[in-house]
């Protein structure tokens, strides 16, 4: 699904996201030279790139297993009835839960798909059957959880 970009990308501004989106620490003297201008001109770039909405946000991506997080799942939500009322009361819910970390509204056989994340096994049950399991519009779940995980880019490509 392409939106329309309000702000016209160059082959600088598309290096700089290429850049920001490895390194967020990189200082603005490094990215500069990287993109071959000067500080004053770069920082005018990426406060455009910020400003335009392009960069929502920078985050520190952590290590699950080293902070006691060791069990990730998705879980597939089917609702009782797939109209705005069951939708709005089910986000409403959801986002009030800190251990499901991503939610998106899906095509297919469920209406959602949440990824969670939960200290351990224990911690995933009593999370499902205790807040999850418990909205009154969730119908069915359907977990699968990580085994492991091969790929986990944060980096998205730049369309020209």
């Amino acid at each position: 699904m392409m939106s329309n970009l309000n702000v016209k990308l160059d082959k600088t501004d598309r290096k700089i996201l290429e850049i920001l989106q490895s390194n967020a620490k990189i200082t603005n003297a490094q990215l500069s030279k990287e993109i071959g201008l000067s500080p004053a001109p770069t920082l005018e770039r990426v406060k455009k790139l910020e400003t335009s909405g392009l960069i929502k946000s920078y985050h520190a991506k952590l290590d699950t297993e080293k902070i006691g997080l060791g069990v990730s799942t998705f879980v597939q939500v089917t609702l009782k009835g797939h109209n705005k009322r069951n939708i709005d009361k089910f986000l409403d819910e959801i986002n009030r839960i800190e251990d499901v970390i991503e939610c998106h509204h899906i095509t297919g056989s469920g209406d959602f798909i949440l990824k969670v994340i939960a200290k351990d096994i224990a911690s995933y049950q009593k999370l499902m059957l205790e807040k999850v399991s418990e909205i009154e519009v969730v119908d069915s779940l359907q977990s699968m959880v990580i085994l492991a995980t091969f790929k986990d880019s944060k980096v998205l490509p730049i369309p020209q």
